[in-house]
């Protein structure tokens, strides 16, 4: 088949501007056939090449004496004791779940999954963060059944569990809806596998399904804002099979006990091209790829549509090539492709061959760590101007306003769509504060966290930044975990505006400093820019994933408030009002600066609160709404009533950081406040848990009545 000949338009279709494009020039001395300029534009693009965000994710910390692997892997890797790892990762699936919500989300948890277990661990929960614009906007409703849906659809019958996550709901997600999909599994820490190839003359060896025309140019499509001709990328979006994934899962980790596996792995964005550059990158050798025996299932497919494919389900390996008749035994066992499609060799190129015509020779290491890096302009966000005075309202009626809310109500109809019990081992499920798994066979417990607040990032991108990770590390605390370490997700509009460039920096910066003074390093993530359509940008949302360890011998806080509780708070409340819950739900603001975050006092409660976890039945950090909506999901998880005896509106609804909330008998009470006392910790006495009433200061409303509203909100906005 002739190749289209280059032209300006063509290579500016590919994403490649044209100073890119001369460097392409440059580095072959030659003007690139077709298939090199997919791809440059492949590897060269943002959603692979990271060359607007490279610069400032090297300033965030990544190691620490729990860290085996940080980032630059297909997932970062923490040891947990007795041998073993934790291995986990968060990543989007944006672009692709907008256009086509159910493949788009089911593929990205696919995706995930595969990052996990390339790493050799078995992948054991998974979370999911989700924003998507107001609920009366005209394709919400779709995008929502078909984005849960997808996770579902996959993770079910993958059979892996979902224990957490978030969903949001903002006008700002109106055009470009965000699917942020984590997992983590379990490794002996010592039989971890690495993507880094070595040994010239080796084979490399295709693994798992077919390679189609799905998903083909799929990585640029992510790297480009939504105009009108959005309908005309649904052929970039990829079609999952998770029975398929399933098996390849266990086929791989068959095989990585037979000694056969060099190196490994999963083909993710830009397919065959990412997964072969860069395990040739890492390893400072070369790559030749045959083409015509990688394994198809459509006809006539160009070497051109191969290498950019992005079916999934599929793997690539460099193989021990005494073990190959082991390890092809394997596959076939799992009724999967197994195919030599080409070799390591001794010199730095990037070798493509179709039925014995060259359609790619190009220098490999000039396309991963070699991309462009760019230092683009940046404008740091305005100071918010002073809050304006908040009107008083009935605080059962602001109450009733956030719990029938999509983004403050119950999320049972998202997460009942979910298995959170497969494989047996889940200990909290999605609905109360952070998931926790425990490890097979053992005592001891891993607790999984994602958190954001975007209304925080843009009006105060570093606090925002910082609270992002310091709710995490909250969350953790509260169910008795000591955070370990991090996983981003950096998702924000076009980086050539400088003012979108800006709130990468500063929540960049905010996320470093929190990581470093909460000791959570950043072990893996992803960054996804350009979430903008027709030039209207997303909210800032820089997500954080967070696990967190209940050691063998250790308790975890996964009790309820109960009849004659007594409620504490623990932390300084000051009542910051600025960007809260209560403005936009009940004033529909969005004004005021984000709550200061204080790193050191964040570090101090939440050991407080570990340390005595023996004196705490129930606990959650105060967020989002603030005291009042924190002892409401309180009360509710219990079915006990609740009275705050607070009234000032700002001290019940304001979001002042490093808090939690606190349910224990009395006499644990007055325990408590005197080891607070000794730990220089503030801590408040704030009312009781007793009856079937909610009151709020002089205010008061029914359980049962408020609980319905909560509980059913979600299904009646979009069941």
């Amino acid at each position: 088949m002739q190749e289209p000949a280059i032209t300006e338009d063509l290579i500016a279709a590919h994403g490649i501007n044209s100073d890119e494009y001369a460097e392409i020039l440059r580095i072959l001395n030659r003007e690139p056939t077709f298939t090199e300029l997919g791809i440059f534009s492949a590897m060269w693009n943002e959603h692979c090449s990271y060359k607007s965000s490279k610069i400032h994710l090297k300033t965030l910390p990544t190691t620490g004496p729990q860290v085996i692997c940080g980032p630059g892997e297909n997932a970062g890797v923490v040891d947990i004791g007795d041998g073993q790892a934790v291995v986990f990762k968060m990543e989007s699936h944006n672009h692709p779940s907008y256009i086509e919500p159910y493949q788009g989300a089911a593929t990205g948890v696919g995706g995930i999954l595969r990052d996990v277990f390339t790493m050799g661990a078995r992948p054991i929960a998974a979370m999911n963060a989700l924003s998507f614009g107001e609920k009366d906007h005209p394709k919400t409703r779709q995008l929502v059944h078909g984005v849960v849906e997808g996770i579902g659809g996959y993770g079910n019958c993958f059979g892996v569990p979902t224990v957490g996550g978030e969903v949001r709901f903002h006008p700002a997600y109106n055009g470009n809806c965000l699917v942020n999909a984590f997992a983590a599994g379990l490794a002996d820490a010592d039989k971890i596998f690495y993507s880094a190839a070595s040994g010239v003359g080796r084979p490399v060896v295709y693994l798992g399904a077919k390679t189609g025309r799905d998903g083909v140019g799929g990585a640029s499509m992510a790297s480009a804002e939504f105009d009108d001709s959005i309908e005309e990328k649904r052929p970039t979006v990829q079609v999952g099979d998770p029975f398929t994934e399933k098996r390849l899962m266990e086929a791989c980790l068959e095989l990585m006990q037979t000694g056969a596996v060099i190196s490994i792995q999963d083909m993710g964005a830009a397919g065959l091209t990412c997964s072969a550059v860069e395990m040739g990158d890492k390893g400072k050798l070369g790559i030749r790829l045959d083409l015509e025996k990688v394994p198809q299932r459509e006809e006539a497919m160009t070497a051109y549509e191969m290498m950019l494919s992005e079916s999934q389900e599929r793997m690539l390996m460099v193989l021990d090539p005494a073990k190959e008749a082991e390890a092809r035994a394997v596959f076939d066992k799992w009724d999967l492709d197994f195919a030599i499609v080409g070799e390591t060799i001794d010199e730095d190129r990037f070798l493509i061959v179709h039925n014995g015509e060259t359609k790619a020779d190009m220098p490999l290491s000039r396309l991963a760590s070699s991309a462009p890096e760019y230092n683009r302009p940046w404008e740091e966000t305005e100071p918010a101007a002073p809050l304006d005075d908040v009107p008083q309202v009935d605080p059962i009626d602001a109450l009733r306003a956030l719990i029938c809310s999509p983004n403050y109500c119950a999320r049972n109809w998202v997460f009942e769509q979910y298995d959170t019990m497969v494989m047996a081992d889940t200990v909290q499920g999605p609905g109360w504060g952070a998931g926790v798994i425990r490890v097979h066979g053992t005592d001891t417990m891993l607790a999984f966290t994602s958190d954001v607040t975007p209304r925080y990032v843009r009006a105060n991108p570093v606090e925002g930044g910082k609270q992002a990770v310091a709710e995490a590390y909250r969350n953790l605390c509260a169910v008795g975990a000591k955070p370990l370490a991090s996983t981003d997700n950096l998702n924000f509009g076009n980086p050539e505006k400088p003012q979108i460039m800006g709130q990468f920096v500063g929540a960049i910066r905010g996320i470093g400093e929190a990581c470093s003074a909460l000791d959570m390093p950043i072990v893996s993530g992803n960054v996804s820019l350009y979430n903008e359509t027709d030039g209207q940008a997303i909210l800032p949302t820089p997500t954080i994933g967070a696990v967190g360890l209940i050691a063998a011998g250790e308790e975890p806080i996964l009790g309820r408030a109960r009849e004659g509780h007594v409620a504490l708070v623990i932390g300084e409340t000051q009542g910051h009002l600025g960007q809260s819950a209560l403005l936009y739900e009940v004033f529909n603001r969005e004004d005021g600066d984000a709550p200061a975050v204080d790193l050191q006092a964040e570090r101090r409660n939440g050991a407080f609160i570990r340390d005595n976890r023996d004196l705490i039945k129930a606990c959650t950090d105060l967020s989002d709404g603030g005291l009042a909506l924190a002892a409401f999901e309180m009360a509710e998880a219990s079915g006990t009533g609740v009275l705050i005896d607070e009234t000032d509106q700002a001290r019940l609804f304001g979001e002042d950081q490093g808090r939690y909330l606190v349910a224990c008998n009395f006499d644990q009470a007055e325990a408590l406040m005197i080891a607070a006392g000794q730990a220089d910790v503030p801590v408040q006495s704030v009312g009781r848990f007793t009856g079937d009433k909610v009151r709020i200061g002089n205010s008061e409303g029914g359980l049962a009545d408020l609980s319905a509203l909560y509980r059913g909100a979600f299904a009646d906005h979009f069941a």
